[in-house]
């Protein structure tokens, strides 16, 4: 094997994605296992899981799949301690599910506000703390937050999402530097619009996505295989000596 191909390997690793039953954590648990990791996929959507086990099991790797809430905190401390339990431990954790409102600030509620923060923050954090321990044991981890450009930069409509993103952002940075002493890299991804499900919807609109395209050098959108491939680059050990980064993919767009 050429050297290069084994630094971006995840062979022999154990990978936790959330959200994993349809964009960017479908493509995510696809391309860890495509570069050798076994993957625990997590999502609310029991049934959706299937294409994610699918697509890992193909590439002739191990998955598992467990139903989360990732706004209830008692199933996300379930779900991170099943996810322990299958693997024996996790080695590389994608914090990827997110929970969206596109509203006016003034016609969020407390609730929008609660759950935003719930999904996008403290999930994360509770997830993070469960499986460092075992991290810090084996002196070996890697935690990766897609977060979102909107979390860095301002966006119309977009309150209480960035909010929750900005908090993502902060609680990367601290983690990275509480944990670099144990060689675990806390990174974070944030894209501009990317062309999942959930992006469509909120950005197929011509007439409004034509005001956010305009702001993009590139002159497009995202695609959920390259938000992947940069999550299989921090997750590898050929991204070791990047700690605490909110990593934009976003064509240029905070470039301007």
């Amino acid at each position: 094997m050429a050297d290069w191909i084994g630094r971006f390997s995840l062979e022999g690793r154990k990978a936790l994605v959330t959200g994993a039953s349809k964009g960017l954590g479908a493509e995510i648990c696809d391309v860890f296992a495509d570069a050798g990791a076994d993957v625990v996929a997590t999502a609310r959507d029991e049934a959706g899981l299937k294409a994610a086990y699918d697509a890992v099991t193909g590439h002739g790797r191990r998955c598992v799949t467990l139903p989360c809430d990732l706004a209830d905190a008692d199933s996300v401390r379930s779900m991170g301690q099943a996810a322990l339990d299958a693997f024996g431990g996790i080695d590389i954790l994608v914090n990827n599910a997110g929970a969206t409102k596109v509203a006016p600030a003034g016609d969020l509620t407390g609730d929008d506000w609660d759950f935003l923060m719930a999904v996008n923050a403290r999930a994360p954090f509770l997830l993070s703390q469960i499986v460092a321990p075992g991290m810090i044991e084996r002196h070996s981890g890697k935690i990766i937050n897609v977060s979102s450009q909107t979390g860095v930069v301002a966006l119309d409509d977009h309150a209480a999402y960035a909010s929750s993103k900005g908090a993502l952002n902060s609680l990367t940075k601290s983690l990275a530097i509480e944990w670099a002493k144990h060689n675990i890299q806390v990174n974070a991804i944030c894209p501009t619009v990317v062309l999942t499900t959930m992006g469509t919807k909120v950005w197929g609109d011509e007439a409004k996505a034509k005001p956010m395209l305009d702001r993009i050098p590139a002159g497009r959108f995202g695609e959920p295989i390259e938000i992947a491939d940069l999550a299989l680059f921090l997750a590898s050990s050929a991204s070791s000596f990047i700690n605490g980064e909110l990593v934009m993919i976003e064509g240029g767009y905070t470039s301007l």
